[in-house]
């Protein structure tokens, strides 16, 4: 399984470890992933995702997943995430 965010596409960093001797190792930085269960309202589905503490705060602040996808560039978001992404605009077209 990929550290990547489903939602924001945050994935790992890289960077340097440096001591109190300022010796220089290399080393990664890793997103903070979550399994979460996030529902849509329009297709009254529950989804689960690996969701960064980041991407999760930020559903949040934009009104929930179907706002969120709404907004959302298809190039950050997972294979998952597209198709919940078409199935909610499709959903939202017809009703």
């Amino acid at each position: 399984m990929s550290r990547v965010c489903e939602l924001t596409g945050k994935g790992p960093m890289s960077g340097n470890t440096v001591s109190h001797a300022n010796n220089k190792s290399r080393r990664r930085f890793l997103p903070n992933l979550n399994q979460v269960t996030l529902i849509s309202d329009v297709l009254g589905r529950s989804f689960s995702l690996r969701v960064s503490a980041a991407g999760l705060r930020t559903v949040d602040h934009r009104g929930g997943l179907d706002a969120f996808l709404a907004k959302a560039k298809d190039d950050e978001l997972s294979l998952s995430a597209q198709k919940i992404k078409k199935e909610i605009a499709k959903a939202q077209a017809s009703a």
